[in-house]
């Protein structure tokens, strides 16, 4: 949904929808009662949340009274309460699976939901290169968001909850601003900075106890 959802919305859009997560994760924890929110929970979202909107828009706040929603943005909504849904689960689930067996499972299903997805876009012309690039970019998507961040994903959840794990989405803009300076060269800026303060101020604070929790 979130590949989809790309070929309509605007980047900006859709970090901001990514960015959500961490809210929706506490909502939804809330309601099914899987896990306390606590003040400094709160707080740490809301300024991380800061700290991503100064990155992604570069400090320029006139970008987000321009952004232009469409149905890319409607449909990055339900990308994200759907995952942000799947994260509040994993820590109220009973089953007896280790961690590497519930990750089976999950792309298993994922697998036979794809499938009828891909035969009617083959029909329609999409069809597959097997070319190196696409080869070294299937290696990459497979072993490390595939499968190294599931893992370390269900792990953290297993550790410190869905709420205090949630937060730690923020810290994307700031590994992909650090990516784009060592590969692409870009300069590094005071928006950056002050992003990142506020970003790491914010997992600071929703890592910290309460007594009321």
């Amino acid at each position: 949904i979130v590949y989809y959802s790309l070929n309509f919305t605007q980047v900006i859009s859709g970090v901001l929808m990514i960015s959500t997560i961490p809210v929706m994760i506490m909502f939804i924890s809330s309601i099914l009662k899987i896990e306390k929110t606590n003040i400094f929970q709160i707080l740490g979202v809301i300024f991380s949340f800061v700290g991503v909107i100064l990155i992604i828009t570069k400090a320029n706040f006139d970008l987000l009274i321009n952004l232009d929603f469409n149905k890319g943005d409607l449909t990055m909504v339900i990308a994200m309460l759907s995952w942000a849904t799947y994260s509040a689960l994993l820590k109220k689930r009973k089953h007896e699976l280790s961690q590497l067996s519930l990750l089976e499972v999950i792309i298993t299903f994922g697998l036979i939901f794809l499938i009828p997805i891909y035969i009617t876009e083959y029909s329609l012309g999409f069809e597959i290169n097997l070319n190196k690039p696409f080869i070294l970019v299937l290696i990459y998507v497979v072993l490390f968001p595939g499968l190294a961040s599931f893992i370390c994903w269900i792990k953290g959840i297993s550790l410190i909850g869905p709420n205090r794990s949630g937060v730690f989405l923020h810290l994307m803009p700031i590994l992909s601003a650090l990516m784009a300076m060592i590969i692409f060269k870009e300069k590094f800026m005071l928006y950056h900075l002050l992003g990142a303060i506020f970003i790491l101020s914010g997992i600071i604070l929703s890592n910290r106890k309460s007594t009321n929790a």
